[in-house]
């Protein structure tokens, strides 16, 4: 595996984290775990096109780094209208006005866990 992709891989686990902890009772703080289950998915897409040598833009648009995979991750087609939802999460809980709910951050969760199990599964990571 190439160093960057490594790195991007890195940084996925760390979001990871950070989304599960701040799951955590008895304070969950759900516009964070959003934010960062969002940042997991993507690091990991873009780990996945580091390491096929496809170039990657500055993008928090999941469904765009999808598609720049060139249907080399099937297994995720399915998941391309949840990942338009997830990829809101970006930016948007950043903001005033915006406030997650536990349900959100539970699917932003099990989205980027997903994400992340197949991207895995293709660098055959264990």
């Amino acid at each position: 595996m190439k160093p960057e992709t490594q790195e991007w891989v890195d940084k996925a686990e760390n979001d990871r984290t950070a989304a599960q902890r701040l799951m955590q009772p008895p304070n969950p703080i759900y516009d964070a775990v959003c934010f960062h289950a969002q940042r997991c998915a993507e690091k990991y897409l873009k780990a996945f096109l580091e390491e096929q040598s496809i170039p990657i833009e500055k993008t928090h648009d999941l469904t765009k780094l999808l598609d720049k995979s060139d249907g080399q991750i099937p297994e995720l087609d399915p998941l391309r209208p949840a990942s338009t939802k997830l990829g809101d999460f970006a930016v948007i809980p950043r903001y005033r006005g915006f406030h997650a709910s536990q349900q959100q951050a539970e699917e932003a969760l099990k989205i980027a866990e997903k994400v992340r199990s197949v991207v895995k599964a293709k660098l055959k990571l264990p």
